[in-house]
């Protein structure tokens, strides 16, 4: 694996879990997607749009959360969007297996309309029933 080539930081993750300044994010954590199986990378953007996605689809109840994060080692252009959705990488959209670092919270973020999230989460429910992957 080698370094996504036009990465820049700042980069963030979307997510639910309450953490702090120095903890780490790691792969193989259950899928925010999917109760039967855990994420084998841990995902991350250079696009705060991309990491709202990320908090707003994050399964539980727990409030939502952007982290900055800084990558531990070698990253990844994210394939589920790159190859699939999104040609180029424009969402900046990286995966790693390696530990990312939270470095702060974003504390001012504004969401998606709440039909707009549910529209997203129906689509995830409609390939998963469909028996599609959501993520590699």
């Amino acid at each position: 694996m080698t370094y996504a080539r036009d990465a820049k930081p700042p980069f963030y993750h979307g997510t639910r879990a309450d953490l702090s300044p120095g903890d780490l994010l790691v792969a193989g954590r259950p899928s925010n997607f999917a109760d039967d199986w855990s994420a084998s990378w841990i995902y991350f953007s250079a696009t705060l749009e991309a990491a709202i996605w990320g908090a707003e689809l994050a399964r539980g109840e727990s409030p939502e959360r952007i982290y900055i994060v800084e990558p531990t080692g070698p990253f990844e252009d994210d394939p589920n969007l790159t190859d699939k959705k999104f040609p180029g990488n424009v969402t900046a959209s990286y995966r790693s297996r390696d530990p990312l670092r939270v470095l702060g919270e974003v504390t001012e973020w504004r969401g998606h309309a709440p039909e707009q999230v549910e529209a997203m989460k129906t689509g995830i429910a409609r390939i998963r029933a469909e028996g599609g992957e959501i993520i590699d």
